[in-house]
C-alpha cells in the first residue's frame, strides 16, 4: 500500500511539474533571451563605447628584457678622486671664497696661506745661492792648485766638501719651497712673499671646508676636501648568495630616491673580493654618461641585468589584476547585431615576467594559444575590466 501511494505521489509530482513548464514555455524563452549576458571572459562594446573609451590595441612587441638582481647602493668616487687640501708648514688663512658645493677647475685659486717663516725660508735659499758662487770658485781654485802639487790635499778636500754640501742644501731648500707652493725660479728673480697660493689640483667640487679667514692651519690639518666629479661611479651592496650571478660588463640600471622613475645606466667593472661582516660584497659600476645632479653619497636603487633575452612584451598599462591573477584583453573582432557594430574582446590570464622601461614580459596561462598572433589591448584595459565585471554581476543578479 505504501509503495502504491509513493508511486502515485511521484507520478503526480512529475505531471504537475510538466504542466507548469508547459504553461510558461514561450514567455520564459523570451525572458531568457532578453537577459542574455556575456561570458565572464568576454566583453562587448558598441561603437560609441569603443570610441569613448579610447581603446587601442596591437601586436605584442619583441623586446630585449633581462632578468635583474635588485640591490641598493650609493653614488661614490674612488679614493684617488677625493683630495684633501692641506699646508705642510702651516700658516694663517689670508683669503678664501670657497664654500661646500663650489665647482672648481684645475689651477683655480682655492686659498691663500700666510706665514712669516716663509720669508726666512726664501732668505736662506737666496743666501745659499749667493754662497754657492763663491764656493764653486774656491773649489775650482783649490782643485787647480792641488793638480799642480801646490796646495795640500786637505785644503782641496775641504773646499770640495763645502761646495757639495751647499749644493745639497740648495736642492733641499728648493724642494721645501716647492712643497710649500713657491716657485724657486721666481724667488731667484727677486719675488719674495710671506703668503702662498694653493690651487685646485683637479676639476671638481668642494665637498667640505674646515677653515675660515684668519684661522691658523697646522701642518696636519685639512683645509678642505675636493671631489673629482668626473670619476663618479655607483657602489652597490650585493649579498654573497647573489654574487655568482654578477659579472663584469653587466648592465646596471639605477634611480635616485627623489626620482624613482628616471632610470640611468652604468656597467659593472669591479666586484669586491672580500665578504664583509653583514655577508655582503661591494660591486662597482662605471656610469654610461655623466649627470649634473649626481652627488657623492646619494642613495640609489639599482638593478643588475644578469641575463638578456628577446621576449614578447606589452606596456605595463595593458595588464590588469583581478582576483589575485594577471590578465590582458585580446581583440577578437567586430560583428553586427541589430544593425549596430559591436567590438568583441576576450579576457585572458597571463603570467608576468621581467619588467624594463615600462614593458613587461608575458606568457599565456593557456599554453595552447599563440600569444604572438593576438591583437592585445594596450590602452583602455582597466575600462574593459570594469565593463566585464559589471556585466558579470548583472548577469548573476538576473540568472534563472
Amino acid at each position: 500500500m505504501k509503495n502504491i501511494f509513493k508511486y502515485i505521489s511521484k507520478t503526480s509530482m512529475a505531471l504537475l511539474l510538466g504542466l507548469t513548464i508547459s504553461s510558461c514555455g514561450p514567455q520564459d524563452e523570451e525572458v531568457i533571451e532578453v537577459n542574455h549576458t556575456e561570458s565572464e571572459n568576454t566583453v562587448e562594446l558598441t561603437k560609441a563605447q569603443f570610441e569613448q573609451a579610447g581603446i587601442k590595441f596591437g601586436s605584442l612587441e619583441k623586446r630585449v628584457i633581462g632578468s635583474e638582481l635588485r640591490v641598493n647602493g650609493v653614488i661614490d668616487v674612488p679614493p684617488q678622486s677625493n683630495i684633501s687640501i692641506h699646508m705642510p708648514y702651516g700658516g694663517f688663512v689670508k683669503y678664501t671664497e670657497m664654500l661646500p658645493g663650489t665647482k672648481v677647475k684645475k689651477g683655480q685659486l682655492l686659498v691663500v696661506i700666510e706665514n712669516p717663516e716663509f720669508i726666512q725660508f726664501q732668505q736662506e735659499y737666496l743666501e745659499s745661492l749667493a754662497k754657492q758662487e763663491f764656493l764653486k770658485a774656491e773649489f775650482d781654485r783649490q782643485k787647480e792648485l792641488f793638480d799642480e802639487k801646490v796646495a795640500s790635499g786637505k785644503t782641496f778636500q775641504q773646499a770640495k766638501s763645502d761646495f757639495l754640501a751647499n749644493e745639497a742644501r740648495i736642492k733641499t731648500m728648493e724642494e721645501r719651497l716647492k712643497l710649500i707652493g713657491f716657485n724657486p725660479a721666481k724667488i731667484r728673480e727677486g719675488y719674495i712673499s710671506a703668503s702662498v697660493n694653493i690651487f685646485a689640483p683637479v676639476n671638481g667640487a668642494v665637498r667640505e671646508i674646515y677653515t675660515n679667514v684668519g684661522k691658523y692651519i697646522n701642518p696636519q690639518d685639512v683645509i678642505m676636501d675636493i671631489t673629482n666629479a668626473e670619476d663618479l661611479h655607483v657602489e652597490l651592496t650585493v649579498y654573497e648568495n647573489d654574487i655568482p650571478r654578477v659579472q663584469e660588463g653587466q648592465r646596471i640600471r639605477f634611480a635616485l630616491a627623489n626620482s624613482p622613475e628616471e632610470w640611468r645606466e652604468a656597467e659593472v667593472f669591479l666586484i669586491g673580493s672580500g665578504v664583509r661582516e653583514d655577508r655582503s660584497v661591494t660591486v662597482h659600476g662605471h656610469l654610461e654618461k655623466m649627470h649634473e645632479d649626481l652627488k657623492p653619497g646619494m642613495y640609489i636603487a639599482a638593478r643588475i641585468e644578469t641575463d638578456s633575452n628577446e621576449v614578447l612584451a606589452i606596456q605595463e598599462e595593458g595588464i590588469v589584476r583581478f582576483g589575485g591573477k594577471q590578465y590582458v584583453f585580446a581583440y577578437t573582432g567586430e560583428k553586427t547585431e541589430n544593425g549596430a557594430t559591436v567590438h568583441d574582446f576576450e579576457m585572458m590570464e597571463v603570467i608576468k615576467g621581467y619588467t624594463e622601461d615600462g614593458y613587461t614580459q608575458i606568457s599565456l596561462a593557456d599554453s595552447e594559444k599563440d600569444l604572438s598572433a593576438l591583437q592585445v589591448v594596450t590602452k583602455g584595459a582597466f575600462t574593459l575590466l570594469a565593463k566585464a565585471k559589471n556585466t558579470e554581476e548583472e548577469g548573476e543578479g538576473h540568472a534563472h
